[in-house]
């Protein structure tokens, strides 16, 4: 999460039958968890192992394997996709070139380009020989992913996996990264991507996870929270050993080149002690909920006529008058004369290299259509430079108690925001100092929000 501001503001066996699971020619690089003990496919399988006795993605093929393979197998070879190192267990590839048992996984590094979406994949293989039997089913088995949000041209995923009744207590983590050797990008979470597949409750077309797999997708912003629990006959945690069982759970993750500037939305309810600025935000109806749109110039030389829009959805309701840009011109905030910000959009001037500008507003969270039970809303904010529009997103979740239910609290009392503090000026003097310049025909207003036709779009957090 952002939180800098400057210039202008600070802004995832028995032998009797190997699954394909695809190579991942590539040494481990989550060197401090993974130094464990490994074990051959002979060593799991020749019968001295000891029941009981639980670990995950533990094997790693020996040439000794494939000829103690022929011999226990009628002469087959073992089947291609094996996995010949098991603990390097998180891998990933371009979405859309799914090639079953022949796909490459990219296990090390994988160069990104801009735009494009990645499938990101954690194998879960509980080493234990012994099936289903009590006391060999690893249990309470769960995994979850870290995606940073920083920009970067190396960005690490990690994938995370534990069990109540493993060996090693602490779980087993594995990563890979992405690299471009010209540009910084980011990576997003592909919303509502986690899933889960196996060979029976999550066959075919598999599973579908909830976002909290992963920390971008987390509505509560609680670590805790974003381990999410898989098992072979349901999501009740239960992976029985061999590997016949094996889980495989995957994200889907785009990459987005930072180029000339950058924009990121946040939100915070107001009134809620808690005045951090998140990525998604609980809330009920009733409250009121403050969004900030951030652009930044990340380029070396002054962008004019950078115009902002924010696109609601339905059960947000924008409150007239509350939005207000901050600057150097402006440190203490200047009210929009119009609602033109939700409208056609706002054109807030022009800003040298490294500055940047802050559009605060507030909405009501309102009953318009919600369904009962959970429901987020997606709130998008855009800034427009010349032929370019780049888009971030933040969230509001609520779950709405109908019939038979308890009553919701009270909302809490709005309170008033903090306003942030500008630091080295360097806004040119094209924006009025009397206050945010209100347009109706610019890039924001006209054609790169409403049907983006002739104009880039890129986005902070992409939902596809």
């Amino acid at each position: 999460m952002k939180t800098a501001i400057k210039s202008t503001l600070a802004v995832a066996a028995t032998t009797a039958a190997l699954v394909g699971v695809a190579a991942i020619p590539s040494l481990v690089k989550a060197a401090d968890w993974n130094v464990r003990p490994t074990y051959s496919l002979e060593q799991i399988n020749d019968g001295s192992w000891k029941k009981g006795d639980i670990t995950f993605n533990s094997i790693v093929l020996k040439d000794s394997d494939y000829e103690w393979y022929k011999n226990t197998h009628d002469g087959k070879p073992i089947p291609q996709g094996t996995l010949r190192n098991e603990t390097n267990f998180v891998g990933a590839r371009v979405a859309g070139t799914n090639q079953g048992a022949a796909n490459v996984w990219e296990g090390d590094k994988i160069s990104v380009e801009d735009g494009k979406t990645y499938v990101v994949r954690l194998y879960v293989h509980n080493n234990n020989p012994y099936g289903e039997e009590e006391g060999n089913v690893a249990k309470n088995t769960q995994v979850r992913f870290y995606v940073p949000q920083t920009a970067s041209k190396n960005v690490t995923v990690n994938g995370w996996l534990k069990a109540d009744n493993a060996r090693e207590k602490d779980g087993y983590v594995d990563d890979v990264t992405f690299y471009n050797n010209d540009t910084p990008f980011h990576l997003e979470y592909v919303d509502g991507s986690a899933l889960l597949e196996n060979g029976n409750y999550a066959s075919g077309a598999g599973v579908k996870l909830t976002n909290s797999i992963v920390n971008q997708g987390n509505p509560t912003g609680n670590v805790a929270d974003e381990w999410t629990k898989i098992g072979y006959n349901g999501l009740d945690g239960d992976v029985p050993g061999c590997y016949k069982y094996i889980n495989y759970v995957t994200i889907e993750v785009k990459a987005v080149f930072d180029y000339e500037y950058t924009v990121e939305k946040k939100a915070r309810v107001v009134g809620d002690a808690d005045r951090t600025w998140k990525d998604t935000v609980e809330a009920k109806v009733g409250d009121k909920v403050e969004f900030q749109i951030e652009y930044k110039n990340t380029s070396n030389k002054t962008q004019m006529g950078v115009s902002i829009r924010d696109v609601l959805p339905s059960n947000l309701r924008y409150i007239s008058g509350s939005a207000k840009l901050y600057n150097a011109n402006h440190p203490s905030g200047a009210t929009f004369t119009h609602d033109y910000l939700v409208n056609q959009g706002v054109n807030i001037g022009g800003y040298t290299a490294g500055s940047n500008a802050i559009i605060r507003f507030q909405v009501e969270v309102v009953d318009d259509n919600l369904a009962c039970g959970s429901n987020t809303m997606v709130n998008w904010g855009r800034a427009g430079v010349g032929t370019k529009t780049i888009q971030d997103y933040a969230r509001v979740h609520l779950n709405k108690v109908c019939e038979n239910k308890p009553d919701e609290p009270t909302p809490p009392t709005p309170e008033q925001p903090d306003e942030p503090t500008p630091e080295n000026p360097e806004t040119p003097k094209e924006l009025p100092s009397t206050g945010p310049e209100v347009v109706a025909g610019g890039v924001i207003a006209t054609g790169s929000i409403v049907t983006a036709a002739g104009y880039y779009i890129a986005s902070r957090r992409q939902l596809r």
